[in-house]
């Protein structure tokens, strides 16, 4: 039976996904499925590792029943994932041993810093274009080491192994042949060298972390092994964190090409071509997804922790809505916020602020405010982080956007888009094809496969719609000063 589809797992916070791509790069058929957070102390966030797994799984079958496809018709599978999330498991068993600390949790706040006390900070930044934080990998593995007893002396004796979440999907899947990352989850752990292109020495030193724990990276296109499918034995052919996914599904190819995705957090990245720079605006350098060893290109990436997290917060937990879609009914049926600002800091701030002890708060709240204008405020939230992130990587860059690429579950919000481009005042572009995720690990899959080249993967790319801003300057910047007003009284840090 000829090969005719590439199945893309999408592993998020919040869900796991399987795609099927055919060809033509339409998507045939979809499953996904929530599973549960864990939230043990306040800042503090876990998956079970072994649900995500099992998640996977199920909507890797469900995918193939939907659609009527036998597993010998899959070329290849794809992987991208949540970054950060860290799980250290036994080589032997394959078991976690314990939960999954996931990329938004806080627990590592006060090791950070320590690490800063002790004049770390440049050094991590210059090598591995990061900040100290506990929003990535490093001090997460550091913790488990330290607090479970015999982890560390077992991590010595080759006994554990860790990994990112694609890591550890590879391992499982691969029946535990396989202990390897690609360049973008590896440069999202704080403990990867972006000029070496391998795990740094003296990071892992002075976190006391065993380097034998950990996996062999390689680029994000690249066949890491196979996957028993049905009684088929079907490569697995990428693995990319869920951003740098996102910028090769948008064919962000080219130096300056930027996008924004509006999944659980929200996450701007602009291709910066194979230059190494640092910003002075509090954003992060990272490697894009990479199709030849040993030849890194760099993004600039900035992150804001809740975003689509804000909307199920709606649904969750005050119950101002029943689903997503409701939000933009809600948002609509007011004019404005009435003077309504929410900062949903409700892990820390992310990039240009960086203040891990930020907390969420709901300014100018009157008698009058109703479940509308929380719920407006709520998505506007969204787009004021996300126009921080816009005006910091352009003082970085020395480059004016002229429009902004973007996709995720949120970008199906029109409130929201429009908003977007309002405050902005810039056109927002959203791809016909919204799970462009997906799309870009089944897009590098493709590429070992020999379906495509870049050439063609640009010719592919199709537009759904195109915001265009209208709001007038006076009231864009009235509600711009009522955002950093609100920002102010919860900062305890502020930007660099």
């Amino acid at each position: 039976m000829e090969p005719s589809y590439i199945l893309a797992l999408d592993q998020g916070t919040t869900t796991s996904r399987a795609i099927l791509f055919d060809r033509n790069q339409h998507i045939v058929s979809m499953a996904q499925k929530e599973y549960e957070q864990f939230y043990p102390q306040a800042g503090w966030v876990e998956h079970d590792a072994e649900e995500i797994l099992d998640s996977q799984r199920e909507v890797m079958k469900r995918v193939l029943r939907d659609s009527g496809v036998f597993a010998g018709q899959i070329a290849a599978i794809g992987i991208t994932n949540q970054r950060e999330t860290t799980i250290v498991w036994d080589r032997k068993t394959g078991r976690p041993i314990y939960n999954a600390i996931v990329w938004q949790c806080r627990r590592t706040a006060p090791q950070c810093e320590q690490m800063v006390a002790d004049g770390c900070e440049q050094y991590i930044r210059e090598n591995t274009g990061l900040r100290i934080d506990a929003y990535f990998s490093a001090t997460k593995v550091k913790w488990l080491l330290d607090h479970l007893p015999g982890a560390r002396e077992r991590a010595k004796r080759g006994e554990l192994l860790f990994g990112t979440v694609d890591t550890w999907l590879i391992w499982r899947l691969t029946g535990g042949r396989v202990h390897a990352t690609d360049y973008t989850n590896a440069s999202r752990t704080m403990m990867f060298n972006l000029h070496s292109l391998d795990w740094d020495e003296n990071i892992l030193y002075e976190l006391d972390i065993p380097r034998c724990m950990l996996p062999e990276v390689v680029p994000s296109s690249h066949l890491f092994g196979t996957t028993n499918l049905e009684g088929v034995d079907v490569p697995i052919a990428s693995a990319v964190g869920d951003q740098q996914a996102a910028l090769f599904g948008q064919t962000c190819f080219r130096k300056g090409d930027c996008k924004n995705t509006y999944g659980t957090g929200c996450f701007l990245l602009m291709n910066m071509g194979p230059e190494f720079r640092l910003s002075r605006h509090g954003l992060l350098t990272t490697l894009t997804a990479g199709t030849v060893p040993g030849r890194p290109e760099y993004a600039m990436e900035g992150s804001v922790f809740s975003a689509g997290a804000v909307i199920q917060w709606l649904r969750d937990g005050l119950g101002l809505i029943s689903n997503a879609e409701e939000s933009e009914f809600f948002a609509r049926q007011v004019e404005d916020t009435g003077g309504v600002v929410m900062v949903p800091a409700f892990t820390g701030l992310g990039a240009p602020y960086w203040d891990m002890y930020a907390r969420g708060t709901i300014c100018g709240l009157t008698r009058g405010s109703g479940r509308s204008h929380i719920v407006r405020a709520a998505l506007e939230s969204i787009g004021y982080q996300s126009m921080d992130l816009v005006e910091a990587m352009e003082a970085d860059t020395d480059l004016a956007l002229s429009s902004l690429r973007v996709d995720g579950g949120a970008s199906a919000n029109d409130f929201l888009m429009q908003f977007q481009a309002d405050i902005l005042g810039r056109k927002v572009i959203r791809p016909l094809i919204h799970e462009t995720t997906a799309l870009g690990a089944a897009c590098l899959a493709g590429l070992v496969c020999g379906w495509w080249n870049m050439d063609e993967l640009l010719r592919k790319r199709t537009t759904d719609q195109e915001f265009d801003p209208s709001m007038d300057t006076s009231r864009r910047q009235r509600l711009i000063d009522q955002w950093h007003a609100a920002l102010s009284q919860i900062l305890h840090i502020g930007c660099d």
